[in-house]
């Protein structure tokens, strides 16, 4: 036999396509050819695989060995490919039985002492794994990730001379079945902020919802302490989210850590951040802060700091939940349903409308300011409130306020009621379930008709407004959406003029 053929995965955004490694020993003078578009970690891999064979003590043949990783035009990258070309030299040369590589899938970068290290995407393939119905092997290190894909068959492994074990009968790899957990989340506490009553109100309706929210107010006011404890008040994520949001960050740079299963992310990126970073790019692209903040929070601080052709970007994926990436050669999808929370202040230097009264900063110097934030963009956020310095009264009084857990009870009850009768979240509502759904009494109607004269709100704004009254009278414990409801919500509207 001088051929043989070996099971793996590449990564193409969040899914893992099969790759068949074929491993071909041919006449000639003893060469080590790879081929199948293999970036240059892929190329490298012949160095580790020669000193990992040599190391452990298999004959690394001294013929013309070719390698083909199919499908051709499918791009490879990453040293995951190194123990299926390894177990491929091995089954080609005649010292291990191909028949055994049949039922296994592989994927692990080999050290050149034939020690098996990480690779990105665990979980990813262990998904596919599973599909196809194969036992996939791969680095220990690797292993509490990939088990969280129920129903694979994972056999993590610590060297090769462990797979080559299992292969020939030897020693089996044990299977690794993950432990069930509950996440353990420890957010920071609600009952920590001192004051400001009607931020911590619009972060209630913003959670109960699914709705982005805009916070602006001078420094100190407590906008960045709001908007880190706002994970700790949204509803838990379905199984099915988790796994989702497992598998995005499985892929990404950073890894996922079996430890956060059930976590909602929170991503709060740089203002110096590049489109790239934010939106997801690359030659082989990757997830950007939006799509790793799926089904969690993206909090933007400083606001208009951010470049504007960054935040342009954020325009499609606030409607869509999803941002594709087109490259000459291939186009990936990633899903990015976030919750956008950010905060900025009111002027460059900070202090307009402080009642200290120190602000400088002329009209024009502020509408430049704000005007840093495009309308289309400001007209996408469903929720804008002034957070202005706290009273010393409210800083003085000890003990502690409505902690998180209070807080969330509320929301978890808003949010089931939005389960049961819709199946999603208030924010999602689509023209015609608002049409449906959101039908108001003639008070509520007339004062909604007389909003869009006065603030001259935009169709867009008009269905949010419907939309965070919808979840305002879920909070309520109410059917209806009454005069009360519409009046709240319109006063998360009213700062629509300043940009």
């Amino acid at each position: 036999m001088s051929l043989a053929t070996v099971a793996s995965r590449a990564l193409a955004g969040i899914d893992a396509p099969e790759v068949a490694v074929e491993v071909h020993l041919g006449p000639g003078l003893p060469s080590f050819t790879i081929v199948g578009l293999p970036d240059a970690e892929v190329r490298e891999a012949k160095d580790r695989v020669r000193a990992a064979l040599n190391h452990t003590h298999f004959e690394f043949p001294a013929r013309r060995i070719t390698v083909n990783l199919a499908p051709a035009d499918l791009p490879k990258d990453s040293g995951r490919f190194d123990l299926p070309i390894a177990l491929g030299i091995l089954a080609a040369s005649g010292q291990i039985s191909p028949e055994a590589l049949a039922a296994h899938e592989f994927a692990g970068e080999l050290s050149l002492t034939g020690d098996l290290r990480s690779v990105r995407g665990a979980l990813a393939m262990a998904l596919r794994a599973r599909e196809a119905g194969r036992a996939f092997v791969l680095p220990a290190h690797n292993a509490p990730q990939a088990a969280l894909a129920k129903g694979a068959h994972i056999l993590p492994a610590r060297t090769l001379l462990e797979v080559v074990a299992h292969l020939c009968g030897e020693a089996k790899l044990p299977r690794f079945d993950a432990p069930a957990r509950a996440p353990e989340c420890a957010y920071p506490d609600f009952c920590e902020v001192k004051g400001q009553p009607q931020a911590k109100r619009a972060l209630e309706v913003a959670a109960a919802g699914g709705h982005s929210l805009l916070m602006i107010g001078p420094p100190g006011t407590g906008k960045s302490m709001l908007a880190a404890r706002f994970p700790g008040i949204l509803p838990p994520m379905s199984e099915a989210e988790a796994l989702e949001v497992a598998a995005i960050h499985s892929v990404s740079a950073s890894g996922f850590e079996a430890a956060r299963w059930g976590e909602r992310p929170y991503r709060a990126p740089h203002h110096s951040a590049s489109g790239a970073a934010m939106v997801g790019g690359g030659q082989l692209p990757r997830p950007g802060e939006i799509s790793l903040a799926h089904r969690g929070v993206l909090f933007l601080d400083e606001l208009p700091e951010f470049d504007r052709d960054v935040l342009e970007s954020l325009r499609e994926p606030l409607e869509s939940g999803r941002v594709s990436i087109s490259r000459a050669a291939r186009q990936s999808q990633f899903p990015a349903r976030f919750q956008l929370v950010a905060a900025m202040n009111p002027c460059p230097c900070g202090l307009c409308g402080s009642p200290a009264g120190r602000c400088r900063c002329t009209p024009d110097r502020i509408a430049r300011y704000r005007g840093r934030i495009s309308g289309p963009l400001a007209d996408r956020v469903d929720i804008k409130l002034e957070v202005p310095a706290p009273r010393d009264s409210d800083l003085m009084t000890p003990g502690a306020t409505e902690s998180s857990g209070a807080i969330r009870q509320r929301v978890l009850s808003a949010h089931q009621r939005q389960l049961d009768r819709q199946g999603m979240p208030n924010a999602m509502l689509g023209t015609r379930e608002i049409d449906r759904l959101c039908a108001t009494d003639k008070e509520g109607d007339q004062l909604l008709r007389h909003a869009l004269a006065r603030l001259l709100l935009s169709a867009r704004a008009y269905h949010r407004v419907l939309r965070v009254a919808r979840t305002i009278a879920d909070l309520a414990g109410e059917a209806a959406i009454g005069a009360a409801h519409i009046a709240e919500a319109i006063q998360y509207r009213r700062l629509d003029a300043s940009f």
